[in-house]
């Protein structure tokens, strides 16, 4: 049966519509949104290039209302900066570092839709730039994406590479079962703090969120997070590839961005893995993804 029209109400202001073109503003925004829909590098085939389309379209099922923290993100300008074209490849990387550079200029938060894993390693490039030193990066992700070779595998140890300390990194939710023994030495040996999925099981959101950002943001450095939704349990993400069984809720994961995100210290995020085109029928994985920008903005709200 085909998605039947919306109603219209005034007095219930759509997400969808909160997102503006940055034309139609002169001065900077709160909140950016951008498109980078990387997938051809992929170890699992994915469509993942259909997902930010999707993601704005889901967003016109939600207002910008935060009940629980009692703030409407339709308070805050938010550009929509619109997708990077063909962002994989060399030439695609640069493209995206640059449209994230120019973006960041323009807002306070940026929110990059992707797209599978391995635009972090441009976005993160795009976002800090010649500062990759002074700067703390937190993955929310069953795996360690220190991979050999150029794939939605290889970010963290692309950003390594590239300048990243170690001991800046902190990974949330790696996954047993998901990883290899040489990897995870890798991690260990490059410094980098790991809460796997066991220690998020006695904790609450908000203390791993604290946690995390004591060490990346040590100093007060700025942060990047890496929102890699193969962190939640399979049967809230169908559309994530190399989600299993066990991982955190939907709503634990919302309430990770949230706390991340209502820290100053925190320049952006991405939201990863998700392929428009393999989710359910209730669209309930892009819709996760879709909560999680508002849920974003909303913690920006509350700094």
């Amino acid at each position: 049966m085909p998605d039947q029209p919306l109603p219209e109400d005034p007095l219930w202001p759509r997400a969808s519509a909160w997102l503006i073109p940055p034309a139609e503003k002169p001065h900077q925004a709160a909140i950016g949104v951008i498109g980078v829909p990387t997938h051809e590098t992929s170890i699992t085939p994915t469509r993942a290039d259909t997902t930010p389309a999707a993601v704005r379209e889901a967003l016109k099922r939600y207002s910008t209302y935060s009940a629980s923290h009692g703030v409407d993100v339709g308070e805050l300008t938010a550009f929509d900066f619109g997708d990077v074209r063909d962002p994989d490849g060399p030439v695609g990387e640069a493209a995206a570092m640059e449209a994230v550079w120019e973006a960041r200029l323009r807002c306070e938060l940026l929110l990059a839709i992707g797209g599978d894993n391995s635009l972090t390693y441009s976005v993160v490039r795009g976002l800090f730039g010649r500062q990759l030193r002074e700067c703390g990066l937190i993955t929310i992700d069953a795996h360690h994406d220190i991979r050999e070779g150029i794939s939605n595998g290889s970010p963290v140890r692309r950003l390594l590479e590239a300048g990243l300390p170690g001991e800046n990194a902190v990974q949330i939710g790696i996954a047993d079962f998901s990883n290899s023994a040489e990897y995870a030495r890798r991690a260990r040996d490059a410094g980098i703090t790991v809460l796997p999925r066991s220690a998020l099981r006695s904790s609450s959101m908000a203390g791993i969120a604290a946690q995390a950002l004591a060490i990346a943001g040590a100093g007060g450095r700025p942060v990047f997070v890496d929102v890699d939704v193969d962190v939640c349990d399979r049967a809230e993400v169908p559309a994530c590839h190399a989600a299993a069984p066990g991982g955190i809720s939907a709503d634990e994961l919302r309430q990770l961005v949230f706390a991340l995100a209502s820290d100053p210290r925190v320049a952006g995020m991405d939201i990863a893995e998700v392929d428009a085109a393999a989710d359910a029928p209730d669209g309930r994985t892009v819709r996760l993804a879709a909560l999680l920008i508002v849920e974003a903005a909303a913690g920006f709200a509350c700094r």
